[in-house]
């Protein structure tokens, strides 16, 4: 049962974080600068996530030892989302997502060499497949590339496989319940892009109502949905198979470019969705599987 909890809850993630462009677009286009708009979006989260901690009546209480693990991994989040916005304006966005992509191969190397997990070459296999179909989703994008670009959407792999490993393998993550360890990973975020947001352009005012419902959609959907599904995802599931199923980010992502942004559908990205699906089928089997060794191994 927990099996098919943490893959549903690693789709749903990957699936709503990969509506960010659908939201984060148009308040650009309305003028409101990246600082901006990660600032609010990530003070609207805390809240919101704040407020379910409240209603579920969860402590915030957080011991000493605590404290310097969660400041991390909020880094690591909130870096991910920075270098990931500011790569987009060295490299075109279908390459960036492809090289960010890289990330669950990152993740399986750790859990291996560092953390004694036991291999596994279908799940490799499966990564690899993943990957090749991202590739084909998102390499239509083409124009100048920059150096400074390919390095700031590569360092994208190590902030959150870091982050993903952090949350799996640390004290803190292990003991906290996933609601109040969501609420101040998303909060030390905010206070991270305050402080981003004053160095360079200001907080800028949201421009409109619906600007607002905008930001209340990409906070709500895009982070504290996408975030606590994820957190809960890896708590389930682990870290390897939940970056794995992350495929379905690139593909929400795509998808939302074709219906909403008039972008192009192409063979290329027919074969690339087949092959996502194909790698996301092997998962869960293998997952079935892994399960089913485990119940055996247990009775006996």
């Amino acid at each position: 049962m927990k099996n098919i909890k943490g893959i549903t809850l690693a789709i749903i993630s990957s699936a709503t974080f990969g509506m960010i462009a659908l939201f984060s677009i148009p308040l650009m286009e309305e003028g409101l600068g990246i600082g901006s708009i990660l600032f609010y979006r990530f003070l609207i989260s805390s809240i919101v996530m704040g407020a379910i901690c409240l209603y579920r009546k969860q402590s915030f209480k957080i011991a000493k030892q605590q404290f310097i693990p969660l400041v991390f991994l909020g880094m690591l989040y909130a870096a991910t989302s920075l270098l990931l916005i500011h790569s987009y304006e060295w490299v075109p966005s279908g390459i960036v997502t492809t090289i960010h992509f890289l990330y669950p191969v990152l993740v399986s190397i750790i859990m291996v060499v560092f953390f004694k997990e036991r291999g596994s070459w279908i799940l490799f296999i499966a990564a690899v497949i993943s990957l090749i179909g991202v590739v084909f989703l998102c390499w239509s994008d083409t124009g100048n590339i920059h150096l400074v670009g390919l390095i700031t959407a590569s360092l994208t792999i190590l902030t959150y496989a870091l982050y993903i490993v952090g949350v799996n393998q640390t004290k803190t993550g292990q003991q906290m319940q996933a609601e109040p360890l969501t609420f101040y990973i998303l909060f030390f975020s905010s206070i991270m892009f305050l402080g981003y947001a004053l160095m360079t352009e200001g907080i800028q005012p949201i421009p409109s109502v619906s600007a607002f419902a905008r930001l209340s959609a990409l906070a709500v959907l895009s982070t504290v949905i996408s975030d606590l599904t994820l957190v809960l995802a890896i708590k389930y599931i682990g870290s390897t198979i939940t970056s794995i199923l992350g495929s379905m980010e690139p593909l929400v992502a795509v998808f939302i470019g074709v219906l909403y942004f008039s972008e192009a559908f192409t063979g290329y990205t027919f074969l690339g969705i087949i092959l996502i699906i194909f790698g996301v089928y092997l998962v869960i089997r293998q997952s079935a599987r892994l399960k089913e060794q485990r119940e055996v191994n247990r009775d006996k």
